[in-house]
């Protein structure tokens, strides 16, 4: 039995009906290129964790700033409120923060988690840290842990069917909230 392929590119595909119902997500192409990764593994590589907290935080999405550690919003988020709390020092495993970073990851997570329940009412959350590159890290290079806050059915068909996540809230709209909210529970 002989079958036929076909290559089919994207943008001939742009109204066309199918019975896969596309869910276009053209903005997700440039995580998947590697846009805004660093060239290497230090800092003067062009460290996005580095680099946002020299910028404004409107400008870096940055929602809170610590003694030692910061909050900033993921800028390919698994969904709506994602943040990520890293440590201003370039220290790529969690082994090697010092304690005071460790403490200060813990309570700025407490206070993530708190600003997200009165911002998003999220019904459960993901926390943690991806280590290397083969752990799932992104930017393995800078230690950071997610804060996700999850809604039963959040993630639908999507992240299966089409493998993309549906995110229905500007990343700055969000950053502002949170950072207003967060005072309360710093």
């Amino acid at each position: 039995m002989t079958e036929d392929y076909r290559l089919e590119f994207a943008e001939d595909l742009v109204g066309v009906p199918d019975p896969f119902r596309r869910f276009w997500t053209p903005h997700r192409m440039a995580y998947i290129g590697g846009e805004n990764k660093p060239r290497g593994d230090r800092p003067e590589d062009g460290c996005p964790f580095c680099v946002a907290p020299q910028r404004s935080d409107e400008d870096a999405l940055i929602v809170h700033r610590g003694e030692t550690c910061y909050v900033i919003m993921n800028l390919y988020p698994y969904g709506p409120g994602h943040m990520l709390v890293c440590p201003y020092r370039h220290v790529a495993g969690y082994v090697d923060a010092t304690e005071v970073e460790v403490v200060e990851i813990a309570h700025l997570t407490q206070a993530a988690i708190r600003t997200l329940q009165e911002v998003s009412h999220p019904q459960g959350f993901n926390v943690g840290m991806n280590q290397g590159a083969s752990g799932g890290a992104g930017v393995a290079a800078h230690l950071h842990q997610h804060v996700i806050p999850r809604w039963t059915g959040d993630t639908n068909f999507l992240p299966i069917v089409a493998g993309v996540r549906a995110v229905p809230q500007l990343l700055g709209d969000g950053r502002q909230m949170l950072a207003d909210a967060w005072v309360a529970h710093a």
